[in-house]
């Protein structure tokens, strides 16, 4: 397993877990846009562009639910 696959793979583990624990705290929400970032970046580099991008919207999406919910 070469490191790119290493990145993807604790990228997308963290967007599951930090998705499965949204309920509990805004920060789980804020820490899941920064795991989408992170496999927005996973995406580009492998050169999956559509990934990319479709991850970086998610980031954006959970960006503004931390905000709505934080009240920031």
């Amino acid at each position: 397993m070469d490191l790119l696959t290493v990145f993807g793979l604790v990228a997308v583990t963290a967007m599951l877990a930090t998705y499965a624990l949204e309920e509990r705290s805004p920060w789980f929400v804020l820490a899941f846009a920064l795991a989408c970032l992170l496999g927005s970046a996973y995406g580009f580099l492998q050169g999956a562009w559509p990934f990319g991008v479709l991850e970086a919207v998610w980031a954006g999406v959970a960006f503004h639910r931390w905000r709505r919910r934080s009240g920031r």
